[in-house]
């Protein structure tokens, strides 16, 4: 398991800067976030190269909604999507992580042919296809993201993306991201639902019960720590929440802190 957190918490005036940072405070990787990444490919592996500390994941990063009834908003969607895994093929990285759909359903209901869920799971393993099919052609992964019932209705744990890829024919270039934010929330038992879940765990993101750097709130990370390091989990668990301090401080606390909760 390493250490990875989000570029937009990580204080430097470059990014040369802030990989330093992470080295010295004992992180492995750096995670992104934004829109157009593809331009920043260059960038970054010239950064990179002399570091080591290498980009984990991109979160999101793309327009439109896979989900969406106008058709034009789901292509955007995929056509970003498709240059973003591109990218995260060329720089290394484990991969892209995505949402289906945020909020409530946007499709029709055509019951008794499909209700609004059916046809949104229908759809949403076809996205699955095309963007696996293209991860897998970067040597890269989709990373499908289980988000908690106050943000989506669809996908909220980790059984239900292990559910709907396989639905899609369990391709190669797919997998899920596990927040454990979000299962806080969503999972009966997190570690038990990370056995479960198995292999098909690609990356993490880690944040405490309340949103803030691990340690901060009532989240107890060591099963689930144990229940990674039992599936032999081994890439990288990137910090995903609030710095409300002094990140020269706070994040090199949290790696120490969430060093001490592994196995």
């Amino acid at each position: 398991m390493k250490l990875a957190c989000q570029e937009n918490q990580v204080p430097g005036d470059s990014l040369g800067e802030k990989l330093s940072n992470l080295q010295s405070w004992g992180y492995a990787g750096i995670e992104f976030v934004g829109g157009q990444f593809w331009e920043r490919v260059d960038e970054i592996n010239q950064a990179c190269a002399n570091s080591s500390v290498k980009p984990s994941t991109i979160c999101a990063g793309y327009r439109g909604c896979f989900l969406d009834p106008d058709p034009e908003e789901r292509q955007i969607a995929l056509d970003d999507s498709q240059k973003i895994l591109a990218a995260a093929g060329q720089i290394g990285a484990v991969g892209m992580i995505f949402v289906p759909l945020f909020g409530p359903p946007r499709l029709p209901d055509l019951s008794p042919y499909a209700d609004k869920i059916e046809l949104e799971k229908r759809l949403l393993t076809e996205v699955i296809k095309i963007l696996a099919e293209t991860a897998a052609a970067h040597n890269t992964l989709a990373l499908l993201e289980p988000l908690n019932r106050y943000e989506t209705h669809l996908i909220n744990r980790l059984e239900q993306g292990v559910e709907i890829i396989q639905a899609a024919g369990d391709p190669p270039g797919i997998k899920i991201m596990a927040d454990f934010f979000h299962m806080n929330i969503e999972e009966p038992h997190i570690a038990e639902s990370i056995r479960a879940a198995g292999d098909y765990i690609a990356h993490i993101h880690l944040a405490d019960s309340i949103r803030w750097l691990p340690g901060y709130g009532h989240t107890d990370f060591k099963p689930g720590f144990q229940a990674l390091a039992e599936i032999g989990f081994d890439n990288y668990m990137a910090l995903e929440c609030s710095v409300l301090g002094d990140p020269y401080v706070d994040l090199p606390q949290a790696a120490e802190y969430l060093r001490a909760q592994m196995p």
